[in-house]
């Protein structure tokens, strides 16, 4: 197996050696169950990038300290890099924290795991069922904070939906932080679930920094959530969305330098959202392939790259 996989990345490598892009690609997972760092086939993907969502507030509240414990315990004991996104709190969800506030927790939060360095500074603020929504100025505030906080971290502006308001918060955003991020978080699922490219086209003229798609996947099952879907629910749809997101949306800017494949197994605990990697049952499910292949692709560009330069 180990030979057989090393033929396919030289071949791959020499393949690549003229069309190597000029930027790496992060290929990570995004989950809030540490199951999966003690999944063999997580381990066999090479995949060393996790994202985990947090309560901004989650430091005051022992259970949540816990679970963040364990799924960090497990990345960490795995040499997986983390990215942590926060967002609402868990216990009330509409509460927003004054800037000082904000700043206070995330203080607490690096205490506890130094080693983290990636951030995000709010998730989907610009969904209208996050407090953040109409708070963009505010939530430009929570970053410049955690940038002066943690200079040699990376801090994400914010993780963005790829929805009609996000141009114009991005643009409020941008005033308010009296600088240019270097980094943004889009969840891009309507682009890849409808095959189009125009919300991360919308991002890319809206900002200037790199952007990482720190949360995106293809839709098996959607129950119990409002509105009209219009398109096929299934792991075979899956599959094409994660390949959509790969060949058609990474492709149009070397500025997205990362992807986050929410999520890596299915939830039996929660049925209203389904865009796992790995069904309920524990079988592999197209989708995974396809991740699969790219992270393949991506050390043969890297190894590329590499010999091209010695």
């Amino acid at each position: 197996m180990r030979r057989r996989t090393a033929l396919l990345l030289a071949a791959l490598a020499a393949l690549l050696v003229v069309a190597a892009p000029a930027r790496a690609l992060t290929i990570g997972i995004a989950d809030q169950k540490p199951d999966m760092f003690a999944d063999g086939r997580f381990g066999h993907t090479g995949i060393r990038h996790a994202r985990l969502s947090v309560g901004w507030d989650a430091m005051g509240s022992p259970w949540q300290v816990a679970q963040i414990d364990q799924w960090l315990a497990a990345a960490h004991a795995d040499h997986v890099v983390p990215l942590i996104s926060f967002g609402h709190s868990r216990t009330t969800r509409r509460a927003l924290p004054t800037p000082a506030r904000f700043l206070y927790e995330f203080r607490r939060f690096r205490a506890r795991y130094p080693w983290v360095r990636d951030y995000a500074t709010w998730n989907e603020a610009n969904h209208c069922g996050e407090p953040t929504c109409h708070r963009a100025a505010l939530v430009a505030a929570y970053y410049r904070n955690l940038k002066r906080e943690c200079p040699n971290c990376r801090i994400l502006a914010a993780e963005l939906l790829d929805m009609p308001n996000m141009v114009s918060w991005v643009q409020q955003f941008r005033h308010a932080a009296h600088g240019e991020p270097r980094y943004w978080g889009l969840h891009n699922y309507i682009d890849a679930n409808r095959f189009r490219t125009s919300g991360t086209t919308a991002l890319l003229k809206a900002t200037k920094g790199q952007v990482w798609l720190t949360e995106v996947g293809g839709i098996v099952a959607r129950r119990g959530n409002p509105g009209k879907i219009g398109f096929e629910e299934s792991t075979r749809h899956s599959a094409q969305a994660i390949r959509w997101v790969f060949d058609e949306l990474v492709p149009l800017s070397p500025r997205i330098t990362s992807v986050y494949v929410y999520h890596w197994n299915a939830d039996s605990s929660n049925d209203t959202w389904d865009s796992a990697l790995i069904g309920p049952g524990g079988h592999a499910r197209p989708a995974l392939q396809v991740v699969e292949r790219e992270v393949t692709l991506e050390k043969a560009r890297r190894a590329a790259a590499t010999a091209k330069h010695r």
